[in-house]
């Protein structure tokens, strides 16, 4: 299991429809803006699987996370 130090996770905005279900899963990471769009927070407070989930339960897939340590992109799954 990564550090979550060590994930570099990133937000479609163009995919992004402000459902949410980031911020429901891992408040401490996601938080939805101005716009209504979920962006990543500066410091990322949530445990490695309270981050997963919080990209799985997006219904629109648009988080992606990598593991920058080994460049292995965890989510979404190709």
């Amino acid at each position: 299991m990564p550090d979550v130090d060590k994930l570099k996770i990133v937000v479609d905005r163009d995919e992004c429809i402000g459902d949410g279900a980031c911020e429901n899963e891992a408040p401490e990471t996601f938080e939805l803006d101005d716009e209504a769009k979920a962006v990543v927070k500066e410091n990322p407070g949530d445990s490695f699987d309270a981050i997963m989930e919080a990209a799985k339960a997006c219904p629109t897939e648009c988080i992606h996370i990598t593991d920058t340590a080994t460049g292995e992109k965890l989510f979404p799954e190709e």
